[in-house]
């Protein structure tokens, strides 16, 4: 493969690594709003008071029986993707065989959690009876999902710099 044909790739895998952080982000965000929302205005039990038959400690008093686990599952996947963004970003920098590993690794493994919650939305899509907020993040991991894959798939097939000891590293 070329060199630009390289370079090419590598601004599109910065692109993609940019629309995935600020997705992820936003993911986390609304999830924290959901957990807040959880906390605020969750079931409370007083004195002498016993738990309901349908009880889960994943309760949240909006949407509907999968939104505690689409929740928490989707800020996991949240906080690794941004993390797998800044492995990512030092992969962007360096672009040589050194750094592929961690970027490489960290994308998969956020883009599995990122399938875990989008599964999990897909549950909450189907059950029905949520606000705009959790479709938001519904949509989010549902895109997310897809360009999570996209940027791993680009990191692999553009060729980065080969990286030899006692040689100084291209920029």
């Amino acid at each position: 493969m070329a060199m630009g044909a390289g370079q090419g790739l590598k601004g599109f895998a910065a692109l993609l690594l940019f629309l995935n952080l600020c997705m992820y982000i936003i993911l986390a965000a609304i999830g924290g709003w959901a957990i807040q929302v959880a906390i605020d205005q969750g079931f409370i039990i007083g004195p002498g008071l016993e738990l309901p038959a349908h009880f889960t400690a994943i309760f949240f008093p909006m949407g509907n029986a999968a939104t505690g686990f689409f929740v928490v599952f989707a800020i996991i996947a949240a906080v690794v993707g941004a993390a797998s963004a800044i492995a990512g970003l030092h992969h962007i920098r360096a672009w040589n065989t050194e750094s592929l590993p961690a970027a490489a690794s960290a994308g998969v493994i956020a883009w599995t959690l990122t399938l875990l919650a989008m599964g999990l939305a897909w549950k909450e899509i189907v059950l029905g009876g949520r606000n705009a907020k959790l479709r938001t993040m519904e949509a989010f991991s549902i895109i997310l999902s897809a360009t999570q894959l996209l940027y791993v798939l680009v990191i692999h097939a553009a060729p980065p710099i080969m990286f030899h000891a006692g040689q100084p590293a291209r920029r």
